[in-house]
């Protein structure tokens, strides 16, 4: 597959898809020969960011963190799938301008969804003031105003979405079909 360095990044609440449809496309595009990579938020925060609690600033610190890291390897040819929460917009926005090639990818769910699907049960943590700053709950999170790709993972199969994402990379003409 010929293809250009870019940053996919996924945004979206904890158990909203981000890290299970960026998988399903990394597999895709290296299924194809592409060099990828995905930087998961909790695996950067286990390895790069460690030592960071949860206030803003050290979000905006883990967040600008994995843009620094998708941009280097962007810039490198390599496509970057960045799965993180990223709650704060402005950030977001901070690492696009960073990025020659950036594609926003908005993972919705209905929270009722998120606390139904949660195994580790970190909502109903949060809801009963358990866990403090707890995205979408005790603390903001702040959807992407036009991503260039939404899916509503409550609604739709995941392989629906991972299409949805494919398709949108196919047409924005960073992969070939």
């Amino acid at each position: 597959m010929e293809h250009k360095g870019f940053t996919l990044w996924f945004t979206g609440l904890s158990g909203a898809g981000k890290t299970t449809i960026g998988d399903m496309i990394l597999e895709r595009l290296q299924a194809s020969g592409a060099k990828a990579e995905i930087l998961d938020g909790d695996v950067v925060r286990t390895n790069l960011s460690v030592g960071l609690g949860f206030s803003k600033e050290d979000r905006d610190t883990n967040v600008r963190r994995i843009g620094f890291v998708s941009g280097l390897l962007a810039r490198n040819g390599v496509i970057c799938i960045v799965a993180a929460i990223s709650p704060y917009k402005a950030i977001r926005d901070e690492i696009r301008e960073q990025h020659e090639n950036f594609v926003e990818v908005f993972a919705s769910c209905e929270l009722d969804a998120l606390i139904e699907r949660d195994v580790k049960g970190l909502y109903k943590m949060a809801l009963e003031g358990r866990i403090p700053n707890f995205t979408g709950v005790s603390d903001p999170y702040e959807p992407p105003t036009d991503p260039e790709i939404m899916f509503r993972s409550d609604l739709e199969a995941p392989e629906i979405s991972a299409d949805r994402v494919w398709d949108k990379l196919v047409e924005m003409g960073l992969i070939s079909p």
